[in-house]
């Protein structure tokens, strides 16, 4: 069952999401805006298991049973404590008739839902994600190696499988890319990728070389040493605003910017 919601608002985009008899949709907890009272509200350490009831139960009956759930929700929970996501899920469900839902997201921006058919995950940067169907699983993906740790903000990724819609969030406004578009490749600032599909290979490079014009570009041009890499044929989504300018701006207007002209190397942001 295909969730009804429209996305509303514009400086700071909210959900309202219209829940049928029984339809279940979940958020991360801190995102819930405002219900009816015929929707119930119910907080859980565990993510739906794909199989569209959200109890988590497909472990089979018994102390087995009970333990490989009670084993796979700790793991779900440390690893969104590992990646400083919030460790529990909201779940709101109709009774006795249509219910409303609202949402929201944690940065002025825009929002998004995503359809996912079951052939393709998305992933998205951490905290991105808003809001799902109980048929929609969300897990935890971490970019191993010299991506992970040179990259910086894409180090962490939300990744978003099943059938069904997910709704995410970012900050200032969306523009959506394919890489296939423009020769097959594009470099982003690293805090600008909101969300991909499955099959476009992400990763991080240098911003130029050792040399005169390498250390400029990372010292004053505001990029830092890094530049996100998306390659392949498929949807990406980049914001407009990074969490990192914001919080140079926020300083700034308190008095308290110690960043100087050029950013950079010289920023003091150490999100």
């Amino acid at each position: 069952m295909t969730l009804q919601q429209e996305i509303v608002g514009n400086a700071m985009q909210m959900a309202v999401v219209n829940l049928h008899p029984g339809q279940t949709v979940y958020c991360e907890a801190g995102k819930f805006l405002f219900k009816t009272t015929n929707v119930t509200m119910e907080t859980r350490l565990s993510s739906p298991s794909g199989n569209g009831n959200g109890n988590g139960n497909g472990g089979g009956g018994g102390m087995g049973g009970m333990l490989r759930q009670a084993m796979g929700t700790a793991m779900q929970v440390g690893q969104r404590m590992l990646a400083g996501e919030s460790l529990a899920f909201q779940y709101f469900t109709a009774q006795g008739g249509q219910g409303t839902v609202g949402f929201v997201g944690v940065l002025p921006g825009e929002m998004r839902a995503l359809e996912l058919d079951g052939t393709r995950a998305w992933f998205a940067e951490k905290d991105a994600f808003v809001a799902a169907e109980s048929s929609v699983e969300f897990g935890i993906a971490f970019q191993g190696g010299r991506t992970g740790m040179s990259g910086g903000e894409g180090f962490v990724l939300e990744k978003f499988t099943g059938r069904g819609t997910v709704i995410i969030a970012g900050a200032g406004n969306f523009i959506d890319l394919n890489p296939a578009d423009f020769g097959g490749r594009i470099e982003v600032d690293t805090g600008c990728v909101v969300a991909f599909e499955e099959g476009i290979q992400y990763g991080v490079q240098r911003v130029g070389g050792l040399n005169r014009q390498g250390i400029m570009n990372a010292v004053f041009g505001g990029e830092g040493l890094s530049l996100a890499t998306l390659e392949g044929n498929g949807r990406v989504i980049l914001q407009s605003l990074t969490i990192e300018s914001l919080a140079n701006a926020l300083k700034k207007a308190q008095g308290g910017d110690k960043q100087g002209p050029t950013g950079g190397l010289f920023s003091t942001h150490a999100g």
